[in-house]
C-alpha cells in the first residue's frame, strides 16, 4: 500500500485524541462545579450513545451545533430520570466545551506512531469537531506540530462523509486522492467518505467491534507500522 502514499490524513476525536476518557473527566469536573448530583458513570452510559446519535444528525445537517450541545445533555438527563433546568443545561453545555480541551489523553502509541509516520509522509487532520475546540485539543496534547494542515467542517460548511470536505482537505494539502490515505474511527464518516473520492483508507476500530472485511482495519495505532 505504502509505495504510492505521500499524504496521511487522520481524524482527531476517537482516533488520536481519546475522546471517551477526556469527556468522562470533563463531566466529572463540570458536575462538581455546577453542583449536579449525578453519578458520572451512570450518566455516561446513556450519554455516549445519545451523543453519537446527535453527531450523526449533525453530519446529516439535521440539527444545528446549538441543538446538538443542548439536546445531548437534556436527553441524557431525561434518560436517567433526573430533572435539570434549562439554565443549568446551557451552563453545562458551555462548561463542557470550555474544559474538554484542557484534558490531553491520547490513545496508546500516538506519539510513537506520529513520529514514525512523520519521517515518511506529510500528515494532516480532517475533523468534524468544532473549530474552536480542535486546535486547543491538539495544542494541549502536544500533537499540533505533526500536521501540515488541519481541515474542519466549519471551514468547509459541510461535514464528513460529504466529499466536499475531503476535496477541500486535499486541495489545502496540495495532495491527490490517489496518493493519500485516511485513518479514522467512523466507517461512515471517515472510511466510506474517503473511499468514495478515491483515497485509500484504514479503519481505526479501537473498540474492536466491526465485522466489515471491505476495508483495512487496525485496533491499535502502532499496528499502522505494518500498513505504512
Amino acid at each position: 500500500m505504502n509505495s504510492s502514499i505521500k499524504h496521511v490524513f487522520f481524524d482527531l476525536d476517537h482516533t488520536l485524541w481519546d475522546f471517551d476518557k477526556n469527556s468522562a473527566l470533563t463531566f466529572e469536573k463540570i458536575f462538581k462545579l455546577h453542583n449536579v448530583n449525578a453519578d458520572v458513570n451512570t450518566f455516561l452510559s446513556v450519554y455516549e450513545p445519545i451523543n453519537l446519535t446527535y453527531w450523526k444528525l449533525y453530519r446529516e445537517e439535521k440539527v444545528s451545533k446549538s441543538a446538538l450541545r443542548y439536546g445531548r445533555l437534556k436527553d441524557a438527563f431525561d434518560a436517567i430520570s433526573m430533572h435539570v433546568d434549562d439554565s443549568t443545561i446551557n451552563q453545562l453545555s458551555d462548561a463542557y466545551i470550555e474544559y474538554l480541551s484542557t484534558f490531553n489523553h491520547l490513545f496508546d502509541g500516538t506519539f510513537e506512531t506520529l513520529d514514525y509516520l512523520k519521517k515518511k509522509y506529510t500528515l494532516h487532520i480532517i475533523t468534524n469537531g468544532f473549530e474552536e475546540a480542535q486546535e486547543k485539543k491538539m495544542a494541549t496534547s502536544n500533537i499540533r506540530h505533526y500536521f501540515e494542515t488541519v481541515t474542519n467542517s466549519e471551514m468547509v460548511g459541510v461535514k464528513k462523509p460529504n466529499p466536499k470536505i475531503f476535496n477541500f482537505a486535499l486541495n489545502l494539502a496540495n495532495a491527490k486522492a490517489s496518493e493519500s490515505i485516511m485513518i479514522g474511527d467512523s466507517l461512515e464518516a471517515d472510511i466510506e467518505g474517503a473511499h468514495n473520492i478515491g483515497m485509500k483508507t484504514i479503519h481505526f476500530d479501537y473498540k474492536n467491534q466491526s465485522d466489515s472485511i471491505k476495508y483495512n482495519r487496525v485496533t491499535e495505532l502502532k499496528t499502522l507500522f505494518n500498513h505504512l
